[in-house]
């Protein structure tokens, strides 16, 4: 990307206002010293201390951390956690992010923090190790009322922010923030400001807003092959963008990501070369955080793609974590590619 237009994308970034609305987690991380490996006298099952513990906002907070690691002017947190001791660390770490407005960030009785536990495992001279995670979730309908309050938030938002971000993340319908009456009142209203949404059980039944999607849920949702060639989701793509009257996002893993207008034309970008170990969490993450932002800052199809493109390459590369990447990180590895062409 031109260095001067990277530079002009990223002043006006730092005065926007994005809203990013849907399930907020917190991603508790237990790094794990294996040399401290004991067996459990009780149980005779082996004990794996713990040496650290550290929290940071996930799922749709991942999208929020990386509008923080560009320098958005002002973002807005809209879902909840539970009046629990996750809750408090959730709270604490939006509040203490620059830039974030957490006044329409819920806390309630009636629902549970949803907690991402992630063992890691610190072996000398190896990249960290996930092992199985232990997850606290909502599996029972999030209550009208709570509903009511968020859609309120959203409504009273809607004409203050230049952008919004949605992020479907749990696992059960109707369980989170992103619900049918949610849904409802988007429809309503898409208005002409960017509605950038992404669900980790495909979009079927969104809006028409900007989807941003895999490959494989673009199969899912439109009956393409799971094997077809490039110019067949190109054109499953385009498809999609016209029917909806919005712009489709589509990331492929190794083959790069592609955009599609309404009017047919599509871009396609290829993935930076792999340079070392890599962890894909939030790769997806970064990648929305970076297309709401660069469309809202007034950029071309094109432009976007390169973007989201630069910054979840700096993403997979950070271990252990899932990563943000910041304007300055953005142009670095712009540079070093165009150098190395």
């Amino acid at each position: 990307m031109n260095p001067e237009r990277l530079h002009e994308i990223a002043a006006r970034a730092a005065g926007l206002r994005l809203a990013v609305v849907g399930d907020f987690c917190l991603d508790r991380y237990f790094e794990i010293d294996p040399s401290r490996r004991e067996i459990s006298i009780e149980t005779g099952l082996p004990v794996h201390n713990v040496v650290n513990v550290r929290a940071q906002p996930g799922a749709a907070g991942t999208i929020l951390n990386n509008l923080v690691a560009l320098g958005v002017g002002e973002i807005f947190p809209v879902g909840f956690c539970g009046e629990d001791g996750e809750g408090y660390e959730l709270l604490r770490a939006l509040r203490g992010l620059r830039g974030v407005n957490s006044r329409h960030f819920l806390q309630t009785p009636q629902r549970r923090t949803f907690t991402y536990g992630k063992p890691l495992l610190l072996e000398p001279g190896q990249p960290p190790r996930e092992l199985s995670r232990l997850d606290a979730k909502n599996w029972t309908p999030t209550p009208p009322e709570v509903t009511a309050i968020l859609a309120h938030s959203l409504a009273a938002l809607r004409s203050q922010v230049d952008a919004i971000i949605l992020m479907d993340q749990v696992d059960v319908p109707e369980t989170g923030v992103i619900t049918a009456g949610l849904l409802a009142q988007l429809a309503d209203d898409a208005g002409d400001r960017p509605i950038v949404a992404d669900s980790r059980r495909g979009l079927r039944g969104f809006p028409p807003v900007i989807f941003k999607m895999n490959a494989t849920e673009l199969s899912a949702l439109t009956g393409l092959p799971p094997d077809s060639s490039i110019e067949e989701i190109h054109r499953a793509a385009a498809g999609l963008a016209a029917r909806n009257g919005r712009p489709v996002f589509v990331t492929m893993a190794e083959r790069g990501l592609l955009g599609a207008l309404p009017d047919g034309c599509v871009e396609q970008v290829p993935a930076r070369p792999v340079r070392g170990a890599i962890d894909v969490v939030g790769a997806g993450d970064s990648v929305t955080a970076n297309l709401t932002t660069a469309l809202a800052a007034g950029a071309t199809l094109r432009e976007a793609l390169e973007l989201a493109a630069l910054a979840s390459s700096i993403v997979i590369h950070q271990l252990g974590t899932s990563g943000a990447a910041s304007f300055a990180q953005i142009a670095g590895l712009s540079e070093r590619a165009e150098t190395a062409v």
